[in-house]
């Protein structure tokens, strides 16, 4: 239980430049200020970041070998995310996105090639805290307008050359891939924790998966949707959460903490435990509507029991007019804020160890 942080970058910039070694100080600094784990993208963005793996396998491992043991060393865990960029893997093996649905492509040889290989190798290490398929696939499914939401093509970073409907990801692709992903993880690691990645469903998913509209769902439509998005054998509901300033949110909810409420219920009945993987707020709110969804976010997240959940993002340069958070900018209070949680998170755990928190 407790409440992390996304690290986005913690193994891509190692990626980049092999002898950045700054992750090794920001883990200690996490971990010093209860920060118990945090989430990263664990691998390539782009195929162009997975050549090194392609190449040399020794020397792609040995430098996740150091961010894994930077880890131990801090004690702070680690969640990491598998295929982060739903076109990267196909794209890699030169295969379309719908490929994705059928088990006995080049695609799924991959996911389950990369997902024997990272388990197998870390599946001994006390950092690992559980595993995680990809980031926000139900984004990406049965969109009504699917011709114009197609992956980019960028030839530099080695995409595919061109995009088709071939391409449009559908929610029976993402089931495909998240079971090959599953099943090939519980074949060596039988209890740790497995992650699909998922943001909340969209407020209109039932309906972009029936009739590829935009219709808003019913609150039923919508526990339909998150229960099929995080199916067995995943043992976890994941979504991510943000504010939204018109208050119109999944389930009929008309705030976060009622949303929170709701998610967390379903994630109870459903007898799974709830991970909010994304949470935040953009500096672009200004800084009153910041902090206040902030820590209105923290503030359900604590009254709800949830029992996992993970800022964005730590230490993301590339988002600095919006979502970064570091120990020197002015975001800090953030960290500090959870900080404080984690601590009263642990005060609880001590004085009823053997109650659920959700009780």
């Amino acid at each position: 239980r407790g409440i992390g942080a996304n690290y986005f970058s913690l193994f891509r910039r190692k990626l980049s430049d092999p002898n950045d070694t700054s992750y090794r100080q920001e883990l200690h600094r996490l971990a010093q200020n209860h920060i118990p784990f945090v989430r990263f993208m664990c691998g390539g963005y782009w195929p162009i970041d997975n050549e090194l793996y392609l190449r040399d396998k020794p020397a792609y491992f040995k430098l996740l070998d150091d961010v894994v043991k930077a880890a131990e060393d801090c004690d702070i865990g680690l969640i990491p995310s598998f295929f982060w960029h739903v076109p990267t893997v196909p794209d890699i093996v030169g295969e379309h996105i719908d490929m994705l649905g059928d088990p006995n492509s080049k695609s799924s040889a991959f996911i389950r090639q990369y997902t024997r290989e990272v388990v197998t190798r870390y599946l001994n290490s006390p950092a690992i805290w559980g595993w995680e398929m990809g980031n926000e696939y139900t984004l990406q499914i049965d969109l009504p307008d699917a011709a114009h939401s197609r992956p980019p093509v960028v030839p530099h970073y080695k995409t595919a050359l061109e995009r088709s409907a071939r391409d449009d990801f559908t929610s029976r692709q993402m089931l495909t891939i998240f079971d090959q992903f599953a099943k090939t993880v519980r074949i060596y690691d039988k209890t740790r924790i497995i992650i699909t990645g998922n943001s909340i469903p969209r407020t209109s998913a039932y309906h972009n998966t029936t009739e590829r509209t935009w219709k808003p769902d019913t609150p039923a439509q919508f526990a339909q949707m998150l229960l099929r998005d995080n199916p067995d054998p995943y043992d976890i509901i994941c979504v991510h959460i943000y504010p939204d300033e018109t208050n119109k949110y999944q389930a009929g909810a008309r705030s976060l903490d009622a949303l929170i409420k709701t998610v967390q219920a379903l994630s109870l009945q459903a007898k799974k435990t709830l991970f909010i993987g994304e949470f935040g707020a953009s500096a672009t709110l200004g800084r009153d509507k910041e902090r206040r969804y902030f820590e209105e976010l923290l503030q359900a997240i604590e009254s709800n029991n949830v029992p996992l959940a993970a800022f964005w993002v730590f230490d993301l340069p590339d988002q600095n007019s919006d979502w970064n958070i570091t120990f020197d900018n002015d975001r800090f209070y953030m960290i500090e804020l959870v900080r404080q949680a984690n601590i009263r998170l642990a005060d609880r755990i001590k004085a009823q160890p053997d109650k659920s928190l959700a009780d």
